[in-house]
């Protein structure tokens, strides 16, 4: 589990493939805090380190992977919002985020707000119930919350603060971005639905 709260950025270092594709990430962690097997959500996909490396760690993605999130997007140079997963006891600042990318949506425009930014997504139609306005999203394995939602986009402001720190800063339009859908959205959408058959 995570909490949408970026704590690194990483860059790809290696991309490769045999079977999978395996991707070398440097970031600024300290190797002692690495372990082989453990989660880190990259750009918000649930990823498990596979080796260590000189400057960071290898992740492994299966086909399905790179179907569903924008891996199959990233190259040598690409720079992903990283978060090692949450340990009991630690602060939720964000949200309850699982890392289970539920699909792509796309940055249809950025604008400057004061010191902010205003980012429109559009999202997947069959994800639009899930979005509502004041609540969070995942995106790009970024905890954020709605202002705003109009037909199939959504509206999010990013402080100057979130810029520094995570990737949006360098965001543009035409972007694809991962798309985390809120769990507890998920969770009461299927309790309607169901009818106990």
């Amino acid at each position: 589990m995570f909490s949408g709260i970026v704590d690194a950025i990483g860059e790809v270092r290696a991309v490769s493939q045999n079977g999978d594709t395996r991707f070398e990430i440097a970031a600024p962690y300290a190797a002692e805090t690495l372990d082989i097997g453990a989660s880190v959500a990259c750009a918000g996909v649930c990823l498990t380190i596979v080796e260590k490396t000189a400057e960071g760690f290898a992740v492994q993605t299966s086909r399905e992977t790179l179907g569903i999130t924008n891996a199959g997007d990233w190259e040598v140079g690409t720079r992903l919002n990283l978060e090692r997963a949450l340990k009991l006891g630690d602060t939720l600042d964000g949200h309850l985020v699982s890392g289970h990318v539920d699909g792509i949506c796309e940055i249809v425009s950025v604008e400057p707000e004061g010191d902010s930014r205003h980012f429109i997504f559009r999202a997947p139609a069959e994800h639009m119930p899930f979005i509502a306005r004041k609540g969070s999203v995942a995106l790009d394995g970024t905890s954020l919350t709605v202002n705003e939602v109009t037909g199939r986009d959504f509206h999010v402001n990013l402080i100057p603060h979130s810029l520094a720190v995570t990737t949006w800063g360098d965001a543009q339009s035409g972007a694809r971005v991962n798309l985390e859908i809120d769990m507890l959205a998920r969770y009461v959408a299927r309790l309607t639905e169901f009818d106990g058959k």
